[in-house]
């Protein structure tokens, strides 16, 4: 699988993504096919089924677990993706300890990885279709896009 990613000329450009290995990243390919396909990053991510789905009734409004849509081995996949890069990627570590500390909406650990798991996501679709390696500020938010051009 690596191979391929070679051949692709991805391979540089996703490794420069913090703690996702080539394995990993040629698995979350091989479930989404070419990224340029999808026209945002939120449409990668509703592929995978980790959006939110809305459970809300006239005045009612529950819980907002993940629509579970789509495509099953791409969540596994970047579910695995995840693991590895929460321990090697500071930017990722950042998002999860804060949406698990937070005082206002905090996530149980498994919600938290989901989240980190959409983002990963987001972040292959703008380094592969943009052609830019990945920049810890701009993931961070202390710098946007724009400001990086």
């Amino acid at each position: 699988m690596a191979a391929v990613l070679d051949e692709m000329g991805l391979t540089g450009l996703l490794a420069s993504i913090a703690g996702l290995t080539p394995v990993g990243a040629a698995a979350i390919l091989a479930e989404t096919g070419d990224p340029a396909r999808f026209a945002t990053a939120q449409a990668l991510v509703k592929h995978a089924g980790l959006c939110p789905r809305d459970n809300a009734s006239g005045a009612f409004q529950g819980k907002a677990p993940i629509s579970g849509r789509g495509r099953p081995a791409l969540r596994l996949a970047a579910w695995r993706a995840v693991w590895a890069a929460l321990s090697n990627n500071p930017v990722m570590a950042a998002r999860f300890a804060h949406l698990t500390t937070r005082e206002d909406n905090r996530l149980a650990r498994q919600q938290a990885r989901t989240a980190c798991a959409a983002a990963l996501l987001q972040w292959i679709h703008v380094v592969v279709t943009q052609h830019v390696p990945w920049d810890p500020a701009i993931a961070s938010g202390a710098k946007s896009l724009r400001q990086a051009a």
